[in-house]
């Protein structure tokens, strides 16, 4: 047999071997060139702001997404969100981009972590098949869909005459009535909605936006149902019946037909179908304050109805296994595969492999009934991540943001074999990463920086992991930092005590908490850290928590108004000037007429990339050229807005310009190391540290003795960690008491006392394995946490 003689010259299809990036500036990107090899694994490295996620986010992934897109009709593409062409001038051997990001999935109510991985769907497939008794098809163990039923007359043509036929139907569906298929009900508390000593005259409505001179009060008042004199007290049954739960009526009002609606069903659309922390503040305060959420008492939080509940495999029902633990019911199922269920055979080996990946990937301690709106952002980018692991396509790229986010030291080391795994199937793997652990297995670095905002977005290195710990940039310089342990520990001046805690898997607790000091709450991921801070110390007086919920904010919203900065602002150029603070807005009075505040005009192409020109009216500044005209201290209101956090700090802390209150907020700000970002800015520019640390400066704010403190360090860059560390010391010195969740072991070493929970995560977990000192848990490290910080500090 006569063999090929191997050519001496590659296949012109093998010479495509990188990814070009050539002229890059989205963002605060600066012209930036760079080639990324392929079937690699890349780091993206810099401080927090450098322009990383600009590079690899919204230009490479978003690139090669808009491409897909494009490959699609005309008609279908109409369906999908347009996304416009990044601003770089050569990308060239894109391949399919599947982005794994950080942000929390969405907080959909009816959202678990079943129905957001497919598990659910194959479950309800096999009790439909299986469950005794049979009740019907995978859609009756739903609880997004609802039993209904109805029947009527239906009109048809047929042979050219018009037949009326009598048609019934009906969908047997999953969904519990009464929560329908939230697992909680809500109940108001009617002394927050109105003072019913008061008329409605009288200002009874206590909700906010629901003032007499406003329309919702005047339709109240005027709607002719009730007397507007008379103290809600004294309504009878069947008008207070009509003021809280009627259904849209049509009236006339002052001559305009309005309509008039129950106030519990106005709040209810317009209020509690938001998602929380969208809400504004004030709006936020109301709802807390005025319903309570309870579970639901017919299906005991299951959100399924009876009927679903009622069919069982091997004696249980499909709440029942979605309750269980992941690695439990994966047990389960490998059970089930061994008894005479030939018919869902693939059905069982395919459910059998996803309920395997959420233990390779270190989800084992989950439920299936878990809502995915509570789900941390490293919970939820591993969830996202479990639909490709064991996928077959090969040479796509993978686009990971901070991927040992939430992750404790021993678990890094699973998700850098994870990243390796991908990386082998023949994958490009680009990772946008901080810490050193997994910055150590990239087969390439591009460093991004040299500083943040307007001082970064160049390639400042590119190459090994060797070569970068020798350059002389802030990530080679920091690359090798470790903490030591302190000398000198605080002492306490208290303790919170927490007595019999057994909020999900936690076993009974009794631990006390250090008062006066940096308390460090430490364990893997899922050993019940969040649930013994959530569910015992965290709704206390004086307690102030900053969790790890993301910050929402459109185009319109900047650091200036999401920290409450704007405010003092507005009424010192309001007094100055002698006219409104409203000028001072671009979403309000002193908005531009042409753009509406939003210094730049949008135009919807449909299907195709949307097209945004710069105001020609304002030039992009956002305001009436009325506005411009009123200063203080010297400067206009764009030119403030223009500011740095560091210039506004100076400019507004004294001469003419000084307030108080705008110093504050600012030196906060600063505090948390955005002194660079320009206090207008929009927030959609910000990346995750950014964002994160925004929403650390403005709730550092509020008033309270004891700060819990949730991951502060996500998105923090290696030189960033010390500046925190520095931070939380001024607090604890300040007289405050700090509680850290924190995985990081600089964080640890710095610690006073430290609480360790485990061993393990989930039903292996909720106990605390140690309290004391850093140097007690180094000194014989016994816990997963003792052995990793002892690595660490060289113990």
């Amino acid at each position: 047999m006569s063999r090929t003689p191997t050519r001496s010259t590659p296949h012109p299809a093998d010479t495509h071997d990188i990814i070009r990036v050539h002229g890059a500036r989205a963002n605060n990107l600066r012209n930036v060139d760079v080639e990324i090899p392929k079937r690699r694994l890349t780091v993206f490295t810099g401080v927090s702001g450098s322009g990383k996620s600009s590079l690899v986010f919204a230009t490479i992934a978003a690139e090669s997404q808009r491409m897909i897109n494009e490959t699609y009709s005309a008609f279908v593409q109409g369906f999908m969100p347009s996304l416009a062409r990044p601003d770089v001038d050569v990308l060239e051997g894109l391949t399919t981009a599947i982005i794994v990001d950080q942000e929390r999935m969405g907080a959909n109510p009816r959202s678990t972590v079943g129905t957001a991985t497919d598990a659910n769907a194959m479950l309800r497939i096999l009790f439909s098949r299986l469950g005794e008794p049979t009740i019907g098809s995978p859609q009756a163990f739903s609880f997004n869909v609802a039993s209904v039923s109805g029947a009527g007359a239906v009109e048809i043509e047929r042979g050219g005459r018009k037949v009326k036929e009598r048609r019934e139907f009906s969908v047997t569906g999953g969904m519990c009535p009464r929560c329908e298929g939230r697992g909680e009900v809500s109940d108001f508390d009617l002394t927050a909605l109105y003072d019913e000593t008061k008329s409605l005259n009288e200002g009874a409505l206590t909700i906010p936006g629901y003032s007499m001179d406003g329309w919702y009060g005047r339709i109240y008042r005027e709607c002719g149902f009730f007397d507007p004199d008379k103290p809600i007290a004294k309504f009878t049954k069947r008008q207070l019946d009509i003021l809280l739960y009627s259904e849209p009526k049509r009236i006339k009002v002052e001559g305009i037909n309005v309509t008039f609606e129950g106030l519990i069903p106005k709040i209810q659309k317009s209020m509690l179908a938001k998602d929380r922390e969208a809400m504004q503040p004030h709006i936020r305060a109301f709802v807390d304050r005025a319903i309570t959420f309870t579970v639901c008492p017919d299906c005991d939080g299951t959100r399924l109805s009876e009927l679903a509940r009622s069919s069982k495999i091997d004696g249980r029902s499909i709440a029942d296994v979605c309750a269980l633990q992941i690695t439990d019911l994966a047990d389960w199922v490998r059970g089930l595969q061994g008894s005479s269920t030939a018919s869902v055979s693939p059905l069982l080996t395919s459910l059998s492999e996803l309920l395997d990946s959420f233990v390779a990937i270190g989800l084992g301690y989950l439920s299936l009934d878990r809502p995915a709106g509570t789900l941390s952002g490293g919970e939820a980018q591993r969830t996202k991540l479990i639909r490709h692991l064991g996928s077959s396509l090969t040479d796509v790229t993978y686009v990971f943001d901070e991927p040992t986010i939430g992750l404790h030291p021993h678990d890094i080391e699973r998700m850098n074999d994870l990243l390796r795994q991908l990386r082998d199937k023949g994958n490009t793997v680009l990772v946008v990463e901080h810490k050193p652990e997994a910055i150590a297995i990239a087969d390439h670095v591009v460093d991004i920086g040299p500083g943040a905002g307007t001082e970064g977005g160049q390639i400042v290195f590119e190459g090994s992991v060797e070569g970068l710990r020798g350059a002389d940039t802030l990530t080679g310089r920091h690359l090798d930092d470790r903490a030591t342990l302190k000398t000198t520990l605080r002492e306490a001046t208290g303790a919170l005590e927490v007595r019999g805690a057994n909020t999900h898997n936690l076993r009974n607790v009794d631990v006390d908490i250090p008062l006066g000091v940096l308390v460090v709450l430490t364990g893997v991921a899922g050993s019940g850290k969040s649930s013994l801070i959530g569910g015992s110390v965290a709704g206390r007086d004086g307690v102030v928590s900053i969790d790890q919920g993301a910050i929402k904010g459109s185009r319109r919203s900047n650091p200036a108004t999401y920290t409450g900065l704007l405010e003092p602002i507005r009424k010192a150029f309001a007094k100055a000037n002698g006219v409104k603070p409203a000028l001072f807005s671009a979403n309000s009075e002193g908005a531009c007429p042409n753009c509406k505040g939003a210094g730049v005009v949008y135009s919807d192409l449909a299907m195709m990339g949307g097209v945004s020109t710069i105001c020609e009216v304002c030039e992009g500044k956002r305001f009436q050229a009325e506005v411009l005209t009123y200063t203080f201290g010297g400067a206009d209101i764009d030119e403030v807005l223009g500011m740095s956090v560091a210039q506004a700090e100076r400019f507004f802390s004294d001469g003419d310009a000084k307030i108080p209150a705008a110093h504050k907020i600012l030196q906060r700000l600063s505090d948390v190391g955005l002194g660079y970002l320009r206090i207008g800015q929009p927030l959609t520019t910000l990346s995750g540290g950014e964002r994160q640390r925004l929403k650390l400066a403005a709730q550092m704010g509020e008033k309270g003795d004891v700060y819990i403190l949730d991951e502060p360090t996500s998105g923090l860059h290696l030189a960033d960690v010390e500046q925190l560390l520095g931070l939380l010391d001024r607090l604890v010195d300040a007289g405050k008491s700090v509680i850290v969740i924190e995985h990081h072991q600089a964080v640890m070493a710095h610690a006073d006392w430290i609480i360790d929970l485990g061993p393990g995560a989930g039903h292996d977990g909720g106990q605390v394995v140690f309290t004391g000192t850093p140097a007690q848990l180094v000194s014989e490290p016994t816990t997963l946490t003792g052995r990793h910080l002892a690595d660490y500090v060289g113990a």
